[in-house]
């Protein structure tokens, strides 16, 4: 049992189980009863992306000093208490089921989901 950091719209996992969007917004010109089908994701959970406005800073940061700026920034919104809870809840299920998050992002590296997989991980997840 474990979570899963993946890209959304690439092939799935064996055994990745239950895909979790934790992106802004749906896939562009997927409808919305292929989102599974195509392997983009099972549940939409926007409460797990960078606002807008941070999503901006991530697609801006050109140098380890503005990385760094989005990073703080996305862990602020993820110290929030409905965030904190959500990742306290998928570390503990991470223990007892698999599943995966993710985002759409090519290069994990400069995507908020690298952060995600820290935030977790500090939560006490099981990270496949």
């Amino acid at each position: 049992m474990a979570v899963h950091i993946v890209r959304l719209g690439t092939p799935r996992l064996k055994g990745e189980g239950l895909r979790i969007g934790t992106v802004r917004r749906p896939p562009r010109g997927v409808p919305k009863s292929d989102y599974a089908k195509q392997d983009w994701y099972d549940v939409w959970y926007p409460n797990l992306a960078p606002s807008q406005e941070t999503v901006k800073m991530a697609q801006a940061a050109q140098t380890p000093a503005e990385w760094k700026a989005f990073t703080k920034q996305y862990r602020a919104e993820m110290a929030k208490p409905e965030a904190a809870h959500t990742l306290e809840l998928l570390a503990a299920l991470s223990h007892d089921s698999h599943f995966s998050v993710g985002c759409y992002c090519e290069d994990e590296a400069h995507c908020h989901r690298s952060v995600l997989r820290e935030l977790l991980a500090e939560k006490g997840a099981k990270i496949a």
